[in-house]
């Protein structure tokens, strides 16, 4: 089955309920590092209950509608399709507990052309159920490789992000645990690719691979402790393609560049000088 573009367009997904507190943030942050120096004490807020915060990259996390391209009826090649792109926009920061309500829709679907794949963007709304204020707004972009020529319309997505053409201004280096993946997932995305060897080489990969979420959360924070202070507040906004995945136990080497609020990023994998995150963009200030 092709890809019908109105029968996507108008695609319906589920409103979602979600409450976390306490316990979801801390296993959050240690499934993208922190704690990795137990005697970090910036680091230790975020993964102990006392006083703790919330870091602003979670909400990738919050009211997710899973895998819905697998179902037959999107007319999507699920066993082909990558997750492509991600972003987010915080309205205000991620209260340390609390019940959210995320309603998704397809804001655009590009055909690049018979052999050439396609691209499909589902927008999340995060908002607070108690105060219905919003919260945050996600986009995910979907590669469906084997889904070009059914014909677009003329949706388009933001342009890449260009970085500096110098050096970059701050470099930070993240080490990854073995069981990465496997804490990751607890989070909220179970999928196998991520903790089973026959399926990670199946897929075409040596051993289960890191989520592409975990590798991003891994970036936010390198921004946000190296421009922001570990003040999950600063943190506007967050943009970024996949290029390549990590396997969990690599270093992750994160460049940045600074230009008033914007930091512009890149990530590589140390141990094969692999570029894995390209095109970052973050916004980092003090809340409008």
């Amino acid at each position: 089955m092709a890809i019908d573009y109105d029968r996507l367009k108008a695609w319906r997904f589920d409103e979602i309920r979600q409450s976390y507190g306490a316990r979801e943030t801390i296993l959050y942050a240690l499934g993208i590092g922190l704690g990795h120096d137990a005697t970090d004490e910036a680091q230790l807020r975020f993964v102990y209950e006392k006083d703790h915060q919330v870091l602003p990259t979670m909400a990738m996390v919050l009211g997710t509608p899973g895998f819905w391209q697998a179902n037959p009826a999107t007319g999507i090649d699920a066993v082909r399709a990558v997750h492509g792109e991600q972003g987010l926009v915080l309205h205000r920061p991620l209260p340390r507990e609390a019940t959210i309500i995320a309603k998704s829709r397809v804001t655009a679907i590009i055909d690049k052309g018979e052999g050439k794949g396609a691209l499909v963007a589902v927008q999340r709304t995060i908002t607070d159920a108690a105060t219905e204020e919003p919260i945050a707004t996600v986009e995910a972009v979907t590669f469906c490789r084997a889904d070009g020529g059914f014909g677009g319309r003329g949706d388009t997505l933001p342009p890449p992000h260009v970085l500096p053409d110098r050096a970059p201004d701050a470099v930070h280096v993240q080490p990854t645990v073995p069981q990465a993946a496997l804490i990751y997932r607890l989070s909220g995305d179970r999928n196998p690719l991520h903790a089973e060897p026959a399926i990670a080489r199946a897929a075409g990969f040596e051993r289960p691979i890191l989520h592409g979420l975990c590798t991003m959360g891994i970036a936010g924070h390198a921004v946000l402790r190296t421009f922001g202070a570990y003040r999950p507040e600063l943190l506007r906004s967050l943009r970024v393609r996949f290029s390549a995945p990590v396997y969990p136990g690599e270093r992750i080497r994160t460049e940045m560049w600074r230009d008033d609020d914007v930091v512009s990023f890149r990530s590589y994998v140390e141990e094969r000088n692999m570029l894995v995150l390209t095109g970052g963009r973050a916004e980092i200030g003090e809340p409008c």
